[in-house]
């Protein structure tokens, strides 16, 4: 579970002449799927940061399962949850199973090497995520679909309860977002895996998550079940847009229809 209570944070501290958070509480439970919504310099990856102990605070705690994350050690945190850029670049050729092991070193002490049972788990993690044939190829080859499943094959195979994604879909064609979405919610389903993803994309939100957080400069604007949170009036008070929401009956969810500028 992740606690996020009364935070509040500024990038320039000393003249706290704008929060990039300000007084934001949120509580993910367990097993949740939740997205966190809002327009470009709303505070959306600056809440994932925090959640994930990055960034500290200025005021407010963060608890993961119940326990300060100021007090715990990265390799503690890294154990607990696990994250996932918009992006990811490496310096060196790396082959996909090299990168997938890097996930492992929360577990291992001091140049301690990956042993057999470091690799069975990276293998099952590279299985869970459909990768498992790219094993061998250089990362640097891979399409943005494939960069991205295995960096969540990656997060896996860190054990972690949870999963903190910024953009994950973020410049992928529509094959490669329905794939991502697909991962996510075979993962949160079939192994309980927490999934928390920021997010511009209403829809893949209303898809995938059962809780959306709204986010408006630097402040929570609605925070609840898709179904409640997600309506035209919250909608065009983020966005400024009027927009349409209504159940798909084939897709069996809700989808958000832009109208046009709100005035």
């Amino acid at each position: 579970m992740i606690q996020v209570l009364d935070v509040s944070f500024a990038y320039e501290p000393r003249t706290r002449s704008r929060f990039a958070l300000e007084h934001v509480s949120v509580r993910i439970e367990r097993g949740a799927m939740a997205a966190v919504l809002g327009p470009n310099g709303s505070g959306k990856s600056t809440l994932m940061r925090i959640m994930a102990g990055i960034v500290a605070p200025d005021e407010g705690r963060v608890l993961l399962d119940g326990a300060p994350v100021k007090g715990l050690t990265r390799r503690q945190v890294a154990r607990r949850l696990a994250v996932v850029p918009q992006d990811t670049h490496t310096t060196f050729d790396y082959r996909v199973l090299d990168i997938v092991l890097m996930g492992r070193y929360p577990h291992l002490g001091p140049f301690q090497l990956e042993g057999t049972s470091d690799l069975e788990i990276a293998r099952d993690a590279l299985a869970a995520t459909g990768t498992a044939a790219l094993a061998e190829r250089s990362f640097a080859t891979l399409s943005g679909g494939e960069r991205q499943r295995v960096v969540i094959a990656s997060a896996l195979a860190q054990g972690s309860a949870a999963l903190l994604l910024d953009e994950p879909t973020a410049a992928l064609d529509l094959r490669y977002q329905l794939e991502i979405g697909s991962l996510l919610r075979r993962l949160n389903g079939e192994r309980g895996t927490t999934v928390v993803l920021s997010t511009h994309d209403l829809n893949l939100a209303a898809a995938l998550c059962d809780r959306v957080v709204l986010l408006k400069e630097g402040r929570v604007l609605a925070d609840g079940r898709v179904q409640d949170a997600l309506t035209p009036d919250n909608i065009r008070a983020l966005y400024e847009l009027e927009v349409e929401v209504q159940f798909h009956p084939r897709a069996g969810r809700l989808m958000v229809v832009p109208l046009e500028r709100s005035r």
